[in-house]
C-alpha cells in the first residue's frame, strides 16, 4: 500500500512538473506580448501587437482579465501645464494639457476636453502661444485643450479625428478614468461640442455647450462632412449655458431650440444667465452646478439603449456597441411608402415645430408695400399696395425698417395709426391691430442633403430589439459585461428575427477592439453581423 501511494504521488509529482515545464514559457509569452499591447504608443501599434498575444495561445478569460486590468502607468511622466502635438496625414495638430502637479498614477482621473472659441480669427494651425486657449478652472482633474482654427473648425471631420487621436494619447500616458470623460466648449467650441455629440457620441460622458449655439452648424457645417442628426443627442446628457444680452447668440434666440430638444426627450439642464454678454463672467456662480453635473452623470460604457444615424461619408458610424456598416440600397423606392410609418415609429428630435406666426397682411420691402393680402387686416384698415409707411402711432420710421417685422411685437387689439406715402400723397388710416394667426409648421432644424441610416436598440437581457430605416447592414458589438455569451443571443429587427443563437468569443475580437478604444470598461468578445431585411 505504502509502495502505491509512494508511486502515485511520483506520478503526480512527474505530471506537475510536466505542466509547469510547458506553461511557464508559454506564461512568460504572454506577459511579454501583453507589455507589449500596453507600451504600445498608438492604436496601430497596439493592434500589431494583438498578433503576439493571439500567437501565445492565450485564452479568452485571461485575456479579458489582462485588459480589464490595464497597463501599469508611469510616475515619470508631464505635470503642470503641457504642450504636445502629434502628426497625421492631414499634418501637425497642436494640444495643451493641463495636468494635477499631484497626479498619482494609483488613481483614475476625470478629464475635462475643453474646445476654445474665435475659431474663424485663427488663420493657420500654429503651435499655440503659452496661456492662450485657457480653460476654465473647476475641479481636480486633466484639462485637454485641443487646437482649431479656420480650415479645421470644431464642426469638421479633421476635428473628429483629432479629439479621438489626442484622448487615445492621453489614456496611454496617464491613468484616465474612462467613465468621466467630458466634451464642453465656449462660443465656436460651445457650437462644436454640439456637433461632437451628433456624431462622436462613444467616449464621452455628456457634452457642455457654453456661449455656443447648435444652428449656427445649420451654415457653417461643410457639405464633405455629411449631414447631421439631432436624435443622436438623445445618447448623452448636455448642460447649456447662453447669456440674455450675448450680441451673437441671446437666450430669447437660443430658448426655442433648448426647449425643443428637452421637449423631445433630450436629457439637457439649462443655465440662462439673463444679464450676461458673450463672455463668462458668469463661471464663479456656475461652477459648482457644472461640477455637479459632471459628477451626476458618469458615462455608461454599455448602455441598454441606443439612438444612432448617420449617413454618407460618414459609414461605417459607430455609437459604443452598434455600428451603422451600410445603407440600404432600397431606400430611395422605399422612402415614399414608408415616410408616415417611420415618422410614428421613430420620432425625430430633427423635426420642429415652428410657433404660430402673425400675419398683418403686407409683403414688401423695409417701409414700401408690394401687395396687400385680400381680407387681411392691414386691407380692412385701408392699406394698399404701392404704399409707403411714413409713420406708425405718430412715431417716424426709417426707409430701412421692416414695417412687417416691426408689427408682429405690437400686442392683439392695439390701435393703429399709420401715415403713408401714397403716390405722392400723405394718407392716414387707422384700425385695431388684428393679424390672422398662422398654425405653426413641422420643419427640419437641419435639411437633409443625402440619404441616411438610423437604428434604435434597446437590449434586455440576452434579446436586442431594433427599428431601423434606411440600413442594410450593422454589427453588434457584445461584451461578457453585457451579454452572457454561454447562451443564445436574440437580435429582432423591425420586428422580425434577424438573428437566434449562441455567438463565440473570440481573442483577436477582443484585442481588435481594445487596441482601437483603449478603454479598460468597454471591452468586446464578439462581433455579430446583421443583414436587415428590406
Amino acid at each position: 500500500m505504502i509502495r502505491f501511494l509512494a508511486s502515485v504521488l511520483v506520478a503526480i509529482v512527474t505530471v506537475a512538473l510536466s505542466a509547469n515545464q510547458a506553461s511557464g514559457p508559454a506564461a512568460a509569452g504572454d506577459a511579454a506580448a501583453f507589455s507589449t499591447f500596453f507600451h504600445a504608443r498608438t492604436a496601430r501599434e497596439a493592434a500589431d501587437a494583438s498578433d503576439q498575444i493571439v500567437a501565445s495561445g492565450v485564452g479568452f478569460d485571461e485575456a479579458f482579465a489582462r485588459l480589464r486590468q490595464g497597463r501599469v502607468y508611469s510616475r515619470d511622466v508631464r505635470r503642470g501645464v503641457v504642450q504636445g502635438s502629434y502628426r497625421s496625414e492631414g499634418g501637425e495638430y497642436f494640444y495643451t494639457l493641463d495636468v494635477p502637479e499631484s497626479y498619482d498614477p494609483a488613481r483614475k482621473y476625470q478629464v475635462r476636453v475643453q474646445l476654445h472659441g474665435g475659431v474663424g480669427r485663427i488663420e493657420a494651425n500654429t503651435s499655440p502661444r503659452s496661456g492662450s486657449n485657457a480653460r476654465l478652472p473647476g475641479a481636480e482633474q486633466i484639462y485637454v485643450v485641443p487646437y482649431a482654427w479656420r480650415d479645421a473648425p470644431w464642426w469638421s471631420g479633421r476635428q473628429i479625428d483629432n479629439l479621438r487621436a489626442i484622448l487615445d494619447v492621453v489614456k496611454r500616458t496617464y491613468n484616465v478614468d474612462e467613465n468621466r470623460v467630458v466634451l464642453s466648449g465656449v462660443s465656436d467650441g460651445g457650437t462644436g461640442a454640439y456637433y461632437t455629440a451628433m456624431r462622436e457620441t462613444t467616449p464621452f460622458a455628456s457634452f457642455l455647450p457654453l456661449n455656443g449655439f447648435i444652428m449656427v452648424l445649420k451654415s457653417e457645417t461643410a457639405e464633405a462632412d455629411g449631414d447631421l442628426f439631432p436624435n443622436n443627442l438623445l445618447n448623452k446628457p448636455l448642460f447649456v449655458v447662453n447669456g440674455g444680452r450675448d450680441p451673437m447668440y441671446p437666450t430669447s434666440v437660443v430658448d426655442p431650440y433648448v426647449e425643443h430638444l428637452k421637449s423631445h426627450g433630450v436629457e439637457l439642464v439649462y443655465r440662462p444667465q439673463p444679464a450676461a454678454a458673450h463672455d463668462t463672467s458668469w463661471w464663479p456662480e456656475i461652477k459648482d452646478s457644472f461640477e455637479r453635473f459632471v459628477a451626476d452623470h458618469p458615462r455608461r460604457p454599455l448602455p441598454d439603449a441606443l439612438s444612432w444615424e448617420s449617413g454618407p461619408p460618414n459609414i461605417p458610424s459607430r455609437a459604443h456597441w452598434v455600428v451603422i456598416e451600410r445603407l440600404g440600397a432600397e431606400r430611395e423606392r422605399a422612402t415614399a411608402a414608408a415616410g408616415a410609418k417611420d415618422e410614428r415609429s421613430m420620432p425625430d428630435v430633427n423635426r420642429m415645430l415652428t410657433r404660430p406666426a402673425l400675419d398683418f397682411g403686407i409683403r414688401g420691402s423695409g417701409t414700401r408695400i408690394n401687395r396687400v393680402v385680400n381680407g387681411s387686416n392691414a386691407e380692412q384698415i385701408g392699406l394698399r399696395t404701392g404704399d409707403i409707411v411714413l409713420t406708425i402711432n405718430n412715431q417716424p420710421e426709417s426707409p430701412g425698417t421692416d414695417v412687417a417685422e416691426l408689427l408682429r411685437g405690437y400686442p392683439s387689439g392695439r390701435p393703429l395709426l399709420l401715415t403713408v406715402d401714397r403716390g405722392g400723397e400723405s394718407v392716414r388710416v387707422s384700425g385695431r391691430y388684428a393679424p390672422t394667426v398662422l398654425p405653426g409648421e413641422s420643419d427640419a432644424m437641419f435639411p437633409r442633403q443625402r440619404e441616411s441610416g438610423r437604428v434604435d436598440l434597446v437590449r434586455t437581457g440576452n434579446r436586442i430589439d431594433a427599428t431601423s430605416r434606411g440600413v442594410a447592414a450593422l454589427t453588434l458589438l457584445l461584451s461578457p459585461d453585457q451579454f452572457d455569451l454561454n447562451r443564445a443571443i436574440t437580435v429582432v429587427v423591425n420586428g422580425r428575427t434577424a438573428f437566434d443563437g449562441i455567438v463565440q468569443r473570440d481573442v483577436r475580437t477582443l484585442l481588435k477592439w481594445a487596441a482601437r478604444d483603449n478603454d479598460r470598461t468597454m471591452l468586446f468578445g464578439a462581433e455579430l453581423q446583421i443583414a436587415v431585411t428590406p
